[in-house]
């Protein structure tokens, strides 16, 4: 029982952080109250390997 709940929180924690992600710091915008966690999002992803328009392509 306590892994359904642990494993339900964390797929719950997981979806907040997507969706505050698109929210505002996909778009450019700061997060209202913790500028900080918005700046650690936006590094954070720009550490990810992503393909360009010419690679998608191919």
């Amino acid at each position: 029982m306590l892994v359904i709940v642990s494993m339900m929180t964390l797929g719950v924690l997981v979806a907040a952080a997507v969706a505050i992600y698109v929210a505002y710091p996909h778009r450019g915008e700061d997060l209202p109250v913790a500028p900080q966690l918005g700046n650690a999002m936006r590094r954070g992803v720009d550490a990810l390997p992503t393909l360009e328009d010419s690679e998608s392509r191919v």
